[in-house]
């Protein structure tokens, strides 16, 4: 943990500590100290909703677990299916769909 040693002290309104207060809550930090030497030093506060990519670690998730089934039952009979193959590459096209929504969104932040 980062010892702070100094002080700097600030006046401000009480509609500032307000506004202050709500950006804090919006972005979900809690110590005003925290998120006032965030916006001092970077200038601003990245709140990120990340159910995008919940939702295509799910997708992963699938179909990691679909291609490890189609390759145990190509290494137990030898041969794999043309439909097998076929639902890989549309669960990738998915995934990859849902990635360039989700960069889209990071570009249009920055």
């Amino acid at each position: 943990m980062v010892e702070r040693s100094k002080y700097i002290h600030i006046r401000v309104t009480p509609e500032e500590v307000d506004r202050i207060k709500e950006r804090m809550e919006e972005a979900g930090i809690r110590s005003m100290t925290a998120y006032l030497l965030r916006m001092a030093l970077n200038g601003f506060v990245i709140v990120m909703d990340l159910s995008d990519l919940k939702e295509i670690l799910r997708l992963l998730q699938i179909s990691g677990n679909n291609l490890n089934q189609y390759a145990k039952r190509a290494n137990e009979t030898g041969s794999i299916y043309r439909e097998d193959i076929e639902e890989l590459k549309n669960n990738q096209k998915e995934i990859l769909q849902e990635m360039r929504k989700m960069l889209d969104k990071l570009t249009a932040i920055m």
